[in-house]
């Protein structure tokens, strides 16, 4: 949606109370006020989940509505011409804060293991002293070296130049 939409939307409920905000997107007659009333019950969501705030004591500090990225298109038109359409995008930013300091300023404390790899066995050093070993099958792209990969016998000219693989 283009920010100009949007910024229409947002204008109605930057400095309002959670609550008052949502009920006035209920009623206004744009498409924007379903993107932009889905992010504030998010934004209060999140208060509440992670800083433990009361939804009746937030309200819309800011609201931004920032350029995104611009998709063009072609639409066919009379006598083989075509013309551009240009699909705008839009970024918003909300920042929620109290009407009453409530003086919890903390966020929950969560513990996150870290990401284990499933199949990945640790490495072990290896020292001097232990012989080497080696594995019983050849090393990759020893068992190709001289011969052309398959499927290249009959290529000629610049796709058999380009998509030719390089064996060693």
């Amino acid at each position: 949606m283009s920010p100009t939409k949007v910024r229409l939307v947002a204008d109605v409920i930057r400095g309002m109370e959670v609550n008052k905000a949502l009920d006035q997107l209920r009623f206004i007659k744009k498409a924007a006020k379903m993107p932009v009333s889905k992010l504030v019950n998010s934004a209060v969501a999140n208060a509440e989940h992670n800083y433990e705030l009361d939804k009746s004591n937030l309200f819309i500090k800011e609201i931004m509505v920032n350029e995104g990225k611009t998709l063009y298109r072609w639409m066919p038109k009379a006598h083989g011409r075509a013309t551009k359409i240009r699909k705008r995008t839009c970024h918003i930013d909300i920042i929620l804060s109290e009407i009453v300091e409530s003086g919890n300023k903390t966020a929950k404390k969560q513990e996150i293991a870290a990401p284990v790899k499933l199949g990945a066995e640790p490495k072990e050093e290896k020292t001097k002293d232990e012989p080497v070993e080696k594995s019983a099958r050849k090393p990759a792209g020893t068992e190709t070296k001289g011969k052309k990969a398959k499927g290249d016998e009959g290529s000629k000219g610049f796709i058999g130049k380009v998509f030719q693989r390089k064996s060693g």
